[in-house]
């Protein structure tokens, strides 16, 4: 590797990095802005979202440069591929945190109304899966993003307790039907933001392995292998 790609390739880690935070950080501020029903955070997470879209625009750009001018294989232009993906991924994050913050706001008219789902368990594990895929990024560890992929089904069960609580509770009141369906909508993009998390930790399976795991229930058998 020249010197001038290798230095291309840090920066660009960095800028993955650093939207990685941003991203995370929506999360946790929407989940909050849920939980306390405080249309300022949710506000924040809203306003964010310009900055998040303009360094995901910039690290795509970033990619395609260092493409055109390098011509990288083997492990660099892993790398770039997996770069590619997980910058959309977090920026699909970011999105879906705003989609949390709106119903936050929502939801900040209607304090007397309670979450009709385990919205704690829920968010709890959804964060955990978002850190640790990170995390296994900046700690370059395909086994941590192993278990991140393997943690996927306990949002899926959670959401689809959620569908079960709001549909019974919308049958018990249908006054209450506009909110339920925007706690249905705050466990929906909950769960697609596990989903987006368990994509990124597939994609730093493939990064540092070589494998693709998407597709496969077991993440030790049935792997086809990249170069």
């Amino acid at each position: 590797m020249s010197k001038h790609l290798m230095n291309e390739i840090e920066d660009l880690k960095k800028s993955l990095l650093e939207l990685g935070g941003l991203a995370e950080d929506s999360v946790t501020k929407a989940i909050r802005a849920v939980s306390t029903r405080d249309p300022k955070l949710a506000k924040q997470v809203i306003e964010q979202d310009h900055k998040i879209d303009m360094l995901e625009v910039e690290i795509e750009e970033d990619c395609l440069k260092i493409l055109a001018l390098y011509q990288p294989v083997a492990t660099d232009l892993r790398f770039l591929v997996s770069v590619l993906k997980i910058n959309n991924d977090l920026e699909r994050i970011a999105d879906l945190s705003v989609n949390i913050a709106q119903r936050a706001k929502t939801l900040a008219e209607n304090k007397d109304v309670s979450l009709p789902f385990d919205f704690e368990a829920m968010a709890k594990t959804t964060r955990t899966m978002l850190k640790m895929a990170l995390d296994s990024i900046i700690e370059f560890d395909s086994k941590k993003a192993e278990d991140v992929c393997r943690m996927d089904n306990q949002v899926d069960d959670l959401h689809r307790d959620t569908y079960k609580a709001i549909n019974s509770g919308i049958q018990k009141d249908p006054s209450k039907v506009d909110v339920m369906i925007h706690c249905l909508s705050i466990s929906r993009n909950l769960e697609r933001i596990a989903d987006y998390a368990t994509n990124i930790a597939e994609d730093v399976i493939y990064l540092i392995d070589g494998k693709i795991v998407r597709h496969f229930g077991d993440l030790g058998e049935k792997t086809s292998t990249s170069s």
